[in-house]
């Protein structure tokens, strides 16, 4: 039978009652639950996650329960005032605008934490937070981990579920690194930065103002460039890797000489097959020999043999990755790799042509770089069944590679899609024991990120945004991934760092907010980066002021210590990035500089 309307809007009637009461219950509930104040900070986060649970069978009243007790609970002083809400306090990750401001009081010396969100949701789970955290010890709250959040069951389904959990990690996450600045400081973060603005370039420690000294270049240095250059018909590919010196000076004179790149290798070799065609006669490479050789082999194919290719230096540059693809052991890996049935070699493009053209020949071999090398194993795996494939000679991207798909098996079936089409769970499981990666090979350059700077970063920068190479060592890409899965990290290749930090900058300018914002950067990869970035970055953000927006700010960390550094004897300029005379780069540093790039300074 066909309802009447008269009964249809009696029916609606009686739902909007029932939620109107369901929402009062909700209420009630909120309000009538006891604030947890006894007990450890560890117990009261737990008694939290269980009040969130009981509050309702799904996600849903979950949700909406801490939508009420927001509305409900504490007057103005239990909330972040205006003042309070900058740049310190601001939650990096989170989908709304949200603060969190964790102090010592300093008569009982116990925690005390406040909150404040655009987000009803996120202000409640915030309450719970800091009944949590305040009256603990500061060691207490510090050893507070983010799974009882986990153990609120709110972020079990969609993405904007999961999203919503990564924002409350986050959460605690900037109120715990506020109170390991304040139990070091009292001596403040310990790596140094610079911070972009749309009007300036600030440094912070005596590293990060050697490299801010390069991005405004002599005008008669970059002038004598250009004229050289046109005159000549070169065009010049870089690799981001290059000394910030050289680099600066190129980005200058990109703006009245347009053959002029700088870019990771899998672009350099395409950008100068390019200014070929626009009418340069010579091409000069700089960065390492592999470079070189990729760019002339590049050009040769593309039908241009009579283009001349130049390296800027007689001796060779070389390549401790390329260096470890001709030994013996990687030969012995290669034929071992021939006699698997269904086998492919997947090799880092940081290899010379010569070590490429004699792998192929024992197995077939396919070229990659870190910003392909996941879709790559994933199309090998998609096309060839059962297959076996041999990665090298990078042993840090072979284990990290591992590590991810390792990863991958706990994600939904949707995000591994997203990832690559032909696959899911169970794909990825079964191809992950018939993954192997050379191990005895390393970038000497990334090998500097090691445990000391990975600790330091965990503790001081936890609540930044951290980019991470896919050659690091494993306990820096680990670190990159538990922040990517908050939504505040990226791992992959030079230009996937550019590409993200300033994805993240654009958003914070789309954001607006009135009391602005400072994104913070730790910069995973080769110190040469930071001259793209700023550039990048900081065109952005003039952009921004000039269609009225103001405020935001970015700051890039330079995880380094001092052996990754080389004193000039310069009063003015203190240090360098890099070792002395290209002798080598321990492995107890950070902050990496490449040391055979600088041949092309």
């Amino acid at each position: 039978a066909r309802a009447t309307t008269r009964g249809t809007a009696t029916a609606r009637r009686a739902r909007a009652r029932r939620g109107a009461e369901e929402r009062r219950a909700i209420a009630r509930r909120a309000m009538t639950r006891e604030t947890t104040t006894g007990g450890s900070v560890r117990e009261r986060a737990s008694a939290a996650s269980a009040r969130v649970r009981d509050a309702g069978a799904s996600v849903a009243d979950r949700v909406k329960w801490l939508i009420a007790l927001a509305r409900t609970r504490g007057g103005d002083d239990a909330w972040l005032d205006e003042d309070g809400r900058n740049a310190t306090t601001r939650v990096m990750g989170c989908a709304s605008a949200s603060w969190i401001e964790a102090v010592v009081d300093e008569a009982s010396g116990r925690v005390r934490a406040r909150c404040a969100s655009e987000s009803d949701a996120t202000r409640g789970y915030g309450t719970l937070l800091c009944e949590a955290l305040s009256g603990g010890t500061v060691d207490e709250c510090l050893e507070l981990g983010d799974d009882f959040v986990d153990a609120m069951e709110i972020g079990i389904g969609s993405k904007v579920e999961k999203s919503r959990t990564n924002g409350f990690k986050n959460m605690l996450e900037t109120a715990k690194k506020q109170l390991r600045t304040l139990r070091a400081d009292a001596g403040g973060d310990p790596f140094p930065s610079l911070i972009v603005t749309a009007d300036e370039v600030r440094s912070r420690g005596s590293f990060a103002a050697s490299q801010a000294s390069y991005l405004e270049p002599d005008a008669g240095k970059v002038k004598a460039l250009v004229e050289a250059l046109s005159t000549k018909k070169i065009g010049i590919v870089a690799h981001f890797y290059m000394d910030p010196e050289v680099q600066g000076i190129l980005m200058a004179a990109k703006a009245s000489y347009p053959h002029i790149a700088i870019s990771d290798s899998l672009v350099m070799a395409d950008l100068a097959v390019k200014m070929v065609e626009d009418g340069c006669e010579t091409i000069g490479v700089l960065g390492v020999d592999f470079m070189s050789e990729n760019v002339r082999a590049i050009i040769d194919e593309a039908g241009h043999a009579d283009a001349k290719v130049y390296r800027m230096a007689a001796e060779d540059i070389g390549c401790s990755l390329a260096e470890a693809a001709q030994s013996e052991s990687y030969d012995s890996y290669l034929e071992d790799a021939s006699k698997t049935k269904n086998s492919v070699h997947v090799i880092y493009i940081n290899t010379g042509l010569d070590t490429k053209a004699a792998a192929n020949a024992k197995i077939p071999t396919i070229t990659c770089t870190s910003s392909n090398v996941v879709a790559t194993v994933l199309q090998a795996a998609a096309q060839i069944p059962d297959v076996h494939v041999f990665y090298g000679p990078d042993t840090y991207m072979g284990g990290n590679l591992a590590e991810l798909l390792r990863r991958m098996t706990t994600w939904d079936d949707e995000d591994i899609k997203a990832m690559h089409p032909a696959h899911d769970t169970e794909t990825v499981k079964a191809l992950l024991p018939r993954l192997k990666y050379f191990n005895d090979g390393t970038c000497m350059v990334h090998d500097m990120f090691g445990e000391d700077v990975c600790n330091t970063v965990r503790a001081f920068y936890g609540d930044a945004y951290q980019t991470a190479h896919f050659e690091v060592p494993g306990e820096m890409f680990k670190l990159a991934m538990e922040a990517k899965d908050r939504g505040l990290g990226v791992v992959g290749s030079t230009q996937n760092i550019l590409d993200y930090t300033c994805a993240r900058v654009d958003e914070a300018i789309e954001r607006a907010l009135p009391e602005g914002e400072r994104l913070r950067f730790v910069l995973g990869t080769e110190t040469g980066m930071v001259t793209s970035i700023v550039r990048a970055v900081q065109a952005r953000l003039r952009a921004a002021r000039d269609a009225g927006v103001r405020g935001v700010e970015a700051e890039i960390v330079f995880p380094v210590s001092a052996d990754a550094i080389t004193a000039t004897g310069d009063a003015e300029i203190p240090v360098v990035p890099g070792v002395v005379a290209g002798e080598g780069c321990s492995l107890d540093g950070g902050g990496a500089a490449f040391p055979d790039l600088k041949m092309n300074s």
